[in-house]
């Protein structure tokens, strides 16, 4: 894709596969991510961090210029792309959400995350952040939500027309 953010080293992917085409599956991952990154202390958080994007700002849902603590929207190409990116003190990050139609009104999404952990002091963060499988466990919960969201939305009876 043209706009694809700038390549950081490949950290790990994981996916799901959601019962419901793209297009719901798409709206149910802007409310959980930013539902995920924007809870109560995530704006202290990323501050203490020293994140380059520290509060939400930006269109809703989530689109191209907007930013939740932590990240910022690198490109978005709905219903297919998202693409997060971020920085801090520690770190130069990517989460790169991906859908893929599956036909039979299924969806497989993907998180792909990159980055780079420069120093000593970014060397302890990445052991502190990926050794002790804190974002694995973050990533599969924001997959989880947003099967859970995306197959309940999504399987409701459409209304009159």
């Amino acid at each position: 894709m043209s706009g694809e953010p700038e390549r950081l080293p490949y950290v790990d992917e994981h996916s799901t596969i959601v019962a419901v085409p793209p297009e719901p599956t798409w709206e149910a991952l802007l409310r959980v991510v930013e539902g995920t990154v924007s809870g109560g202390g995530a704006s202290r958080f990323a501050r203490l961090l020293g994140c380059a994007d520290t509060e939400a700002s930006g269109p809703r849902p989530l689109a191209l210029g907007s930013t939740v603590p932590g990240f910022h929207v690198a490109d978005a190409q709905p219903p297919g792309e998202l693409f997060l990116g971020g920085r801090h003190r520690f770190s130069r990050y990517a989460l790169n959400f991906r859908l893929d139609a599956l036909g039979d009104g299924r969806t497989r999404l993907r998180a792909e995350t990159r980055a780079e952990f420069p120093g000593l002091e970014g060397g302890i963060y990445r052991g502190l952040v990926i050794g002790t499988r804190m974002h694995v466990l973050a990533t599969r919960r924001i997959l989880a939500a947003t099967k859970r969201r995306a197959e309940r939305v999504g399987a409701r009876p459409a209304g009159p027309a």
